[in-house]
């Protein structure tokens, strides 16, 4: 697989998402030792133990009331730092978890599909929702801050950068306000923020932010992105250019050394993505 990515599409770069299985190891191993492939970015949980079902990456995370929860967040998140720094891997990327409330994400995308768009109860619904997490968030940060402050010490002298993903999920931590919330007190160059293209539009779509306006507050902090393109109002894992995402409005406000590591969906050709990649070197350069 890894052979493919790099010989019929061309990434030199490629990076492990949570999918990757304990039993791939070894032959991931094996390549990097012979020098045939370079990794850009290590997503965690990776590697996946194999005993463990593939659950959503919010599983075990650093919002979780478990403390026992929060432990295996934190375990699993310095494994995933000692993995990268054995692949000489910069980045790993991180989700920090959930709150505790009624899920309201995919309840809006229904109603905007229905072509309930922006009705009073769209956005009775909307507000309800985050009169609810405005109530309750404070004590699912303050247990993500504990945690955090643990990982970003545990990767520093490792010289590891960990960057934040982005979510599309109004119930997921974090949102915008409190990301830049937590970049400021961390206060740390090996902590920042991890753009996702297709998410922040989903968001972007159901009325939560502005695309660009939320880029230029964050861009300087911005270590790298998941470029995907998506479809209105919540179709992701579209390539680029074939959606409604504005790469050639967005990604000038990124800094000049930001990662793109493409996030496709499994059906995409080999064709089509090549294509992508050329349009956008035609567009953005290398």
């Amino acid at each position: 697989m890894l052979h493919e990515i790099k010989t019929k599409l061309g990434f030199e770069l490629i990076e492990l998402d949570h999918g990757v299985r304990s039993s791939l190891m070894p032959g991931i191993r094996q390549i990097f030792d012979a020098g045939e492939i370079r990794f850009s970015s290590l997503f965690d949980f990776c590697p996946l133990p194999t005993t463990t079902p593939v659950t959503s990456p919010d599983s075990y995370r650093f919002s979780a009331a478990s403390a026992e929860d929060r432990e295996r967040a934190v375990t699993q998140a310095f494994q995933a730092i000692d993995l990268a720094a054995q692949l000489n891997i910069t980045f790993v990327v991180l989700h920090l978890g959930t709150v505790n409330m009624s899920p309201i994400t995919n309840r809006l995308i229904a109603m905007a599909k229905a072509g309930d768009y922006l009705s009073r109860e769209y956005v009775r619904m909307k507000i309800s929702a985050v009169q609810e997490r405005e109530k309750i968030a404070p004590e699912c940060l303050q247990r993500v801050k504990n945690c955090l402050l643990r990982v970003i010490d545990y990767a520093a002298p490792k010289n590891i950068r960990i960057g934040l993903k982005a979510r599309r999920d109004y119930e997921q931590i974090p949102t915008e306000r409190e990301l830049s919330e937590l970049l400021e007190e961390m206060n740390s160059p090996h902590l920042g923020y991890w753009h996702d293209f297709g998410h922040c539009q989903v968001k972007e779509n159901l009325g939560f932010i502005d695309h660009a306006e939320w880029l230029r507050a964050i861009g300087p902090r911005t270590f790298g992105c998941h470029v995907q393109d998506c479809i209105w109002p919540a179709r992701e894992g579209q390539l680029p250019f074939t959606g409604g995402v504005d790469f050639e409005k967005l990604v000038p406000l990124l800094p000049t050394n930001c990662l793109f590591v493409w996030q496709m969906s499994p059906n995409r050709t080999a064709d089509a993505i090549l294509q992508s990649v050329q349009m956008w070197k035609e567009r953005f350069g290398e």
